[in-house]
């Protein structure tokens, strides 16, 4: 994916002007150069204001013998019947079509969306937003994994974690009210969403095979251009009284761990980043004035010219 940021600073396009793709996914380990494989995955589309535009959730059948157990609770029994990734690559990519894709740690689910669907016709490239490089970019927390900052933001913990539909919901409800609690707008600064072609279907899931854990997941739920909408993520998105931090950090240096060393340096950075812009309008400010004082002297002296 091509990976873009959300800021403060006013650039690109509204935040919440967009569309967005929530993705997650259960593995049967952490690699997939290493053999594994997607077991179940989810996705929640949603408008910026927090409307949730459709859902989409299935087990997947990972050709592939199950493990990671003690993380997703996923045994093999659960995956008998269940669609494999060449059945669900159209109507993934309807959801992902036209929006942000969005993960907690997007690099997780991008490798795993890469190996899985990409050989299957998925478009590479896509427009990518990593919530936890954004929380870490803008807000000092003590703990950034998705339950921890979920209920340290809004007192509430996330339900169905580890499960991909549990996560997903609370990722676009972490998103939702990110959006709304900034001080003024926040703006999405990265490559556009793309509109992606192909034979998926227009209404619903109709004839799609679909096997999720839980019976309200496997209706058959809309597709962004479908009839069926919820207002709001799992709750009304609250506004945070958390304190923003005074500047931004660069997202990129927000992977990984983000040891205490690296939030020291990333701070130290964005302190230099601040210094030098100053600087440079301080320069040209004085470079206008100085422009301004010798075309006012040129003109003194042509006035007194006989």
């Amino acid at each position: 994916m091509r990976t873009g940021a959300l800021t403060r600073a006013r650039t690109g396009l509204r935040a919440r002007d967009l569309h967005y793709a929530v993705v997650d996914v259960e593995t049967t380990g952490l690699d997939p150069a290493q053999g594994a494989r997607v077991c179940e995955i989810a996705v929640v589309r949603m408008a910026g204001d927090g409307t949730v535009l459709a859902e989409f959730s299935t087990l997947v059948d990972p050709g592939a013998p199950i493990s990671g157990q003690e993380f997703h609770a996923i045994e093999p029994s659960d995956l008998v019947g269940a669609p494999t990734a060449a059945d669900i690559v159209e109507p993934l990519a309807t959801m992902l079509s036209g929006a942000v894709v969005v993960g907690h740690n997007l690099d997780f689910e991008e490798r795993f969306l890469a190996a899985e669907f990409g050989p299957l016709g998925l478009r590479s490239g896509l427009p990518g937003l990593c919530t936890l490089r954004t929380l870490r970019a803008q807000i000092d927390l003590p703990r950034y994994s998705l339950p921890r900052a979920s209920h340290t933001l809004s007192g509430h913990w996330p339900t169905g974690q580890h499960t991909a539909m549990g996560d997903a919901r609370a990722c676009a409800q972490l998103l939702a009210e990110l959006i709304r609690s900034a001080p003024g707008d926040l703006w999405y600064d990265g490559p556009l969403p793309k509109l992606l072609g192909g034979a998926a279907p227009r209404r619903g899931l109709d004839g799609l095979r679909l096997k999720s854990r839980t019976s309200r997941d496997v209706a058959d739920v809309p597709l962004p251009d479908g009839p069926g909408r919820r207002t709001a993520p799992l709750r009304v998105p609250v506004r945070w009284s958390a304190r923003w931090r005074d500047l931004e950090l660069d997202p990129v240096q927000c992977a990984g761990p983000f040891s205490a060393e690296q939030r020291v340096r990333a701070a130290a950075d964005a302190r230099r980043r601040r210094f030098r812009a100053e600087a440079v309008s301080a320069g040209v400010a004085l470079a206008g004035a100085l422009a301004i004082s010798g075309a006012v002297g040129v003109l003194r002296r042509r006035l007194r010219s006989p």
